[in-house]
């Protein structure tokens, strides 16, 4: 009755969010179907379980989820995201229309703006980019796919996105960590990636497709619109790379600044410090790019805006990103602690027992695919297993920063299935249902699942860092 109860409880949160229904209110409820058919009570399993494991989440990761979101609506809201998706896209030309929508949402979502954002900020371009070319606009989501939600999400080193943040907050690592490895992998699964869209394209224009006929939120750009330059539009992007890397690499942190707090016996105050400063870090990195964005572009901001009007926006929209992921950490959380779930981890922790990195990327791709999250699958692995992996892995003389990078590289493998918010999203800006699109988005799903393992192997293999 226990695994029956898990399994019926996420098949309702898969069907529920498919259809659009928030998971703030309907994870816990789910939660709660499970907790039920597994005798725990009802009102303890919200109170202490749900929500104490889903405030966690908050406090560690709130205030990246708010700043990265102000500065992402004031690249927006300045047109200095517009302004590099359009240089991009223009320097390649409709001869690469493919290439140029994956290497804008790469610069835009490496440099620190929000998944979100770029998809609002590619997609007006890359849409007509992608009807001049004739190129079947069902292919255009997978593009930005590639772009923003593979390689500068969680391979590549330094990326200031959540999924590469959240390890080093329980490895005690840095966003910088096996930089050589991620890089590799990030390399081939933009390479492999970038092949498969292109040969799905030749083939349906072979076919004699087109772009299609489409009236849903079809993009019409204002010509006239008055956008800063790319030259400068880039600089706070720049800022935060720079700014991050130097908080992390040279500047050097006091080990006693938590002394005071822990001696308070604060709740959730951070073990060490070393389990903090990849927040630090990225705190100063994007407060300095925000200040930068604000001073360089406020000028461009259409006089129907305003500075204050995209500090607040963002401030706002971060509450509802942020609540959607603890809602699902706080769901995953509730599954993990019954029984019938317990059953099921030792059957996989057994999985690739010898071989923990493996172990690894198999169990942060089934739970990111549970609570189709990548953030939210990933943090619930870490805090449940992580200890575990660190003493396997420590014992194989395995360094910490491999798990990290393989942690984040995983969560973004299973978390793009039909249910993940990102795709639902990225499908109702660009006009698409999910019959007319997602086969090729999950194309590369599979490629991100197979990429994080063949980087357990190449570890493996060569002991690469």
């Amino acid at each position: 009755m226990e695994v029956f109860g898990i399994l019926l409880s996420l098949a309702l949160l898969v069907t529920f969010a498919y259809r659009g229904f928030s998971v703030i209110l309907f994870a816990p409820i789910f939660a709660l179907i499970a907790a039920s058919l597994s005798n725990l009570p009802l009102l303890p399993s919200y109170t202490e379980l749900f929500m104490a494991k889903g405030v966690t989440y908050v406090k560690s990761f709130f205030p990246i989820f708010m700043l990265g979101a102000v500065f992402g609506k004031i690249m927006e809201e300045t047109g200095m995201a517009q302004s590099i998706a359009h240089e991009v896209i223009q320097r390649l030309g409709k001869k690469r229309v493919i290439m140029a929508v994956c290497a804008a949402g790469m610069i835009l979502s490496y440099g620190g703006i929000s998944m979100f954002v770029c998809v609002f900020a590619i997609y007006p371009f890359a849409s007509a980019m992608f009807r001049e070319a004739q190129i079947p606009k069902r292919l255009l989501p997978s593009c930005i796919v590639l772009g923003v939600f593979c390689s500068t999400m969680d391979a590549f080193p330094g990326s200031p996105q959540i999924q590469n943040i959240i390890p080093s907050t329980y490895l005690g690592t840095s966003l910088y960590s096996a930089p050589v490895l991620g890089t590799i992998g990030g390399i081939f699964l933009i390479i492999v990636g970038y092949l498969f869209i292109e040969w799905r394209a030749n083939v349906a224009m072979a076919r004699g497709e087109g772009y299609g006929n489409h009236t849903r939120n079809e993009s019409i750009i204002d010509e006239n619109a008055k956008i800063p330059p790319w030259q400068l539009a880039i600089l706070p992007l720049l800022t935060v790379l720079i700014v991050n890397a130097l908080m992390t690499f040279v500047y050097k942190w006091d080990p006693t600044l938590l002394d005071a707090f822990q001696a308070m016996k604060l709740p959730l105050v951070a073990a060490s410090v070393k389990n903090a400063i990849a927040i630090w870090a990225l705190i100063v990195g994007l407060v300095t790019a925000i200040v930068l964005a604000s001073v360089t572009g406020y000028k461009y901001i259409p006089k129907t805006s305003s500075l204050k009007d995209a500090m607040n926006a963002g401030a706002l929209g971060s509450l509802l990103a942020i609540m959607n992921t603890a809602s699902e950490v706080g769901y995953g959380n509730v599954i993990a602690s019954l029984p019938g779930f317990k059953v099921i981890a030792e059957s996989l922790l057994n999985v690739g027992a010898n071989a923990p990195l493996f172990n690894e990327a198999l169990m942060v791709n089934i739970l990111a695919g549970i609570t189709g999250s990548a953030s939210g699958g990933m943090a619930i692995a870490l805090d449940i297993f992580g200890k575990h992996w660190l003493q396997l892995t420590a014992a194989q003389g395995i360094p910490a920063e491999v798990v990290h990078r393989v942690a984040s590289m995983a969560s973004g493998g299973l978390d793009t299935l039909p249910h993940n918010g990102a795709i639902i999203t990225l499908l109702a800006v660009c006009g698409l249902t999910h019959r007319e699109a997602y086969n090729d988005i999950f194309g590369l799903t599979c490629l991100k699942i197979v990429t994080a393992f063949l980087v357990v192997g190449l570890y493996m293999l060569t002991g690469i860092v």
